[in-house]
């Protein structure tokens, strides 16, 4: 992978944060009067959840860029893992919450199994590649 796609990584962790902060504004402010506590507390967890792994795909596209040289075939799997950990985690409980849509309850953990993939993949290269 070279590097200016591992830069991309950066790019599109920088967006996703772009966006957990316009959703965290819209539930701040567009939501408060509308959600119940229970709702609320879901919602900001998605947010919460979706900041946190906006940061960790720029840093693992940090990671990619500056420590390992050549990006081994299993870190290129770390940010897609968290990509879709966000989508699928994330995004499950905002349409629960905005929508109603409970049965997307179920997708949830699966969100939650892909950020934990990655970031156990992601010590698993890095401990490989003597990093730690």
């Amino acid at each position: 992978m070279s590097k200016h796609k591992s830069i991309r990584w950066i790019a599109v962790g920088s967006m996703v944060v772009a966006t957990a902060v316009m959703l965290g504004a819209f539930g701040a402010h567009g939501l408060k009067d509308v959600l119940s506590d229970s709702q609320m507390k879901v919602y900001q967890t998605a947010v919460q959840y979706h900041f946190y792994h906006g940061l960790g795909l720029m840093l693992v596209g940090l990671v990619m860029v500056n420590f390992l040289g050549v990006v081994s075939a299993g870190l290129r799997w770390v940010p897609w893992l968290l990509l879709v950990g966000v989508v699928l985690f994330s995004g499950s409980l905002y349409a629960l919450v905005l929508l109603d849509l409970r049965w997307l309850g179920v997708v949830t953990p699966f969100g939650g199994l892909s950020f934990i993939a990655g970031w156990v993949l992601l010590t698993v290269v890095l401990w490989k590649q003597g990093k730690v």
